[in-house]
């Protein structure tokens, strides 16, 4: 029999005919969570390495849909609730290999080493506890918030499957989008053709930048959202980067040093150093305060879900459980109950028995510590599912989110006078998990909206997320090790440094650390206004710093900045050098914010972000303001599949499939890695066929103003 997917061209309740239908597809088979598990170590390994080396991680769930349509086809007949399940298994990698790049790494910069059975059970924590808390958030963030809550990479892909199933003009729209989105991202970002990020700086606002990260996938997202959500996030960035940026420009002329926290005198700083070193803490602040006030306005919401989930629990063990349709059945709530008790158990077990080396903490500390995860865990999945549903996850500040949480985590332990060097591990170790999970969390609620829209099984699909936890976790830890190891380097280094009166901010790890024969000393500087971060070799005879150690994380080659902006963060608490009157400077913007009657949450993640990122989504919310001029208005405007929706689905999943081949090609031509073959920049032929042009910023703008230009055509172009 013929069966007919739902579509996300309208609401679900109009599809409910189709549910009995779609109950005969195949769902939860044995290829789907063989090819999701491997899909899952895939990405969970590329998102570590593109992570480090970028500061950015690849959206998974599309290019796996698209990928899923293509393999399981070629093996006989599949079902769109097959290759979604795919998806769903397989794109939980990529969001718990964000989530511990972003934190996990600074151990490093805190002076601690990286173990791969510790890095294996915080990510195994992390990603569970994403998934499970999302379960009773599920019926009011997912189904009660349909049509509020966009989740636009979980519509995107839910046209994806759509379209692989029904064909005809309708998928077709979707794989222009795929084709000509992947020419330009390939053209762009491979071989090199023009720059990914133009930039200008005017000379006559100092301070300034105007820039733009133009990728397809940022136009897609944009488009998606709207003008409304996509205008209010940029005019986040515009403060930031157009107000407060070129103020401190201003102002700190006449600062006769570096203003902490920055170790560059404010005249010397680019705008990319003004951004970090003082907007960051601001927009960390702004993120917080408005992902609290966020939890203040959902607390009907989660009190709902919560005596939903009771009440559920009260029916089945009372034996007098409502049966209910497979579409609106979740994994039990006692399993949630159950699984917060068990996390809390074996964040204790392990921090007691198998502490960071050298970072011991009390009982009392390790139980506090499995707490708080719990309890800060089940307010950021919250908030992250939230932000993931207005701008989707691509552009989720989960970093921010575990700012926060490394905040609060520190502001107690500073209460408790738990100010060592182990607590700042303890306190990463809080932050890092919560960061997982609130990764992971945004990439359930994605995943959910699509299984929503297409008609799947929430329970099978919660189950296949787990399964995708515990598959990608095996070797995130393993690229993580490997890249830190082989990327390191020794360079050498003149810096003269009073060893026995160290200045704030530099710690003496090792009296006798040996390289090539010689003894050392070596220092780790984080915080520090006289040494630039990073670990280094002090010889006494000649009394300077000899030698900087670059490990392969935190080098050039792997940044990992987000996670030495934890680093900083911990130490800048404990040692009470934290700049907070930057971060209330972010909490009393938001306040205001809100005082005006505008959504909070997307202006203080458009303020914390780089205007790279903001404007470029401004431009997809742009051509759908420009699209649907003159056209009538459709009461289900905001959640309607429309021809230009279906397009810029296209552009999402081409960022995402060919920013990977974009990964594989640069690993096949790194000679850092041993198995390249391709000799470096075979691919990277702009230079050599453009010459300068290839790094013109006008040729950017230009090609990026065409492909929007075919967005806005496809937009207006009405489907067969």
């Amino acid at each position: 029999m013929v069966t007919k997917p739902w579509s996300s061209t309208a609401p679900p309740d109009e599809f409910r005919p189709y549910v009995e239908a779609t109950t005969l597809l195949p769902e939860f088979t044995l290829r789907a969570v063989i090819l999701g598990a491997l899909f899952g170590i895939l990405f969970g390994a590329v998102t570590v390495y593109v992570g480090l080396r970028a500061g950015l991680t690849v959206a998974a769930s599309i290019p796996i849909a698209v990928l899923s349509i293509s393999i399981l086809r070629a093996f006989g007949r599949t079902s769109i609730l097959e290759n979604n399940l795919v998806q769903t298994i397989g794109s939980a990698g990529e969001s718990v290999a964000g989530g511990v790049i972003f934190t996990l790494p600074a151990l490093i910069f805190l002076g601690f080493p990286l173990e791969y059975s510790r890095i294996f059970l915080l990510a195994l924590i992390g990603g569970c506890l994403g998934v499970l808390f999302m379960i009773p958030l599920r019926r009011q963030l997912i189904v009660k918030e349909h049509g509020n809550l966009l989740y636009p990479e979980g519509t995107a892909c839910a046209d994806v499957l759509v379209a692989g199933e029904k064909g005809g003009s309708f998928a077709g729209r979707v794989f222009w989008g795929l084709g000509l989105g992947g020419v330009y991202t390939f053209c762009m970002t491979t071989l090199g053709l023009w720059p990914g990020q133009p930039d200008h700086q005017p000379k006559w606002l100092p301070g300034a930048s105007f820039r733009a990260a133009i990728t397809s996938e940022y136009l897609g997202v944009g488009y998606i959202i709207g003008p409304r959500v996509a205008g209010t996030i940029f005019a986040g960035g515009v403060l930031s980067w157009l107000v407060l940026m070129p103020a401190i420009k201003f102002f700190g002329q006449l600062a006769p040093g570096p203003v902490y926290p920055s170790t560059v005198p404010i005249p010397d700083m680019t705008p990319s150093q003004l951004w970090a070193s003082y907007i960051r803490p601001m927009g960390a602040g702004a993120v917080a305060a408005a992902g609290l006030i966020t939890l203040m306005k959902t607390m009907p919401t989660i009190l709902a879900a919560l005596r939903s989930g009771l009440k559920d629990i009260r029916a089945q063990s009372g034996g007098s459980a409502v049966a209910t349709s497979r579409i609106e059945r979740d994994l039990p709530m006692k399993l949630v109950v159950l699984g917060s008790l068990v996390i809390v158990a074996m964040m204790w077990a392990l921090l007691t028995f198998k502490p960071i080396p050298g970072a011991q903490t009390s009982v009392v500390a390790n139980l506090a510590a499995g707490l708080f995860v719990v309890l800060f865990g089940f307010l950021f999945v919250t908030v992250s599912s939230r932000i993931a549903g207005l701008i989707g996850t691509s552009a989720n500040p989960i970093s921010g989110m575990a700012i926060a949480t490394l905040m609060a985590t520190c502001a107690v332990f500073l209460l408790a006078h738990w100010t060592g060097g182990a607590y700042a591990a303890l306190a990463l170790t809080i932050g890092g998990v919560v960061c997982i999970a609130s990764a992971n969390a945004g990439n359930t609620s994605q995943d959910l909206k699509t299984g929503y829209l297409v008609g799947a099984t929430p329970a099978r699909q919660q189950v296949g997320l787990v399964i995708g936890v515990l598959t990608s976790v095996m070797v995130i830890g393993g690229t993580l090790i490997l890249m830190n190891k082989g990327l390191e380097q020794y360079n050498p280094a003149q810096i003269p440094l009073d060893i026995e009166h160290p200045p704030v901010g530099v710690m003496i790890e090792d009296r006798s650390y040996t390289h090539q024969g010689k003894t050392y000393v070596l220092v780790n500087a984080l915080g520090s206004s006289t040494v630039p971060d990073g670990k280094y070799l002090y010889h006494p005879a000649t009394r300077r710093i000899e030698i900087q150690w670059v490990q392969g994380i935190g080098s050039d080659k792997a940044a990992a900045p987000q996670a030495r902006l934890m680093a900083t963060v911990i130490n800048g608490i404990l040692n009470q050098r934290l700049p907070w009157r930057l971060v209330l400077l972010g909490v009393f913007l938001v306040i205001a914010v809100e005082l005006l009657g505008i959504r909070s949450l997307p202006f203080a993640v458009g303020s914390y972000l780089s205007i790279a990122t903001t404007m470029a989504i401004f431009a997809g919310g742009l051509v759908r303001w420009l699209a649907e001029r003159g056209q009538a208005k459709h009461e289900h405007a905001e959640s309607e599949v429309s021809p230009g929706s279906l397009y810029a689905s296209g552009l999402i999943a081409a960022g995402g499939v060919f920013g990977l081949l974009g990964i594989i090609i640069n690993l096949l031509e790194d000679p850092e890695v041993k198995f390249h073959f391709l000799p470096q920049g075979f691919f990277n032929i702009g230079q050599r066929v453009l010459g300068r042009l290839s790094q013109s910023d006008g040729l950017a703008v230009a090609v990026f103003a065409l492909l929007a230009l075919s967005l806005f055509i496809f937009a207006r172009k009405k489907l067969d």
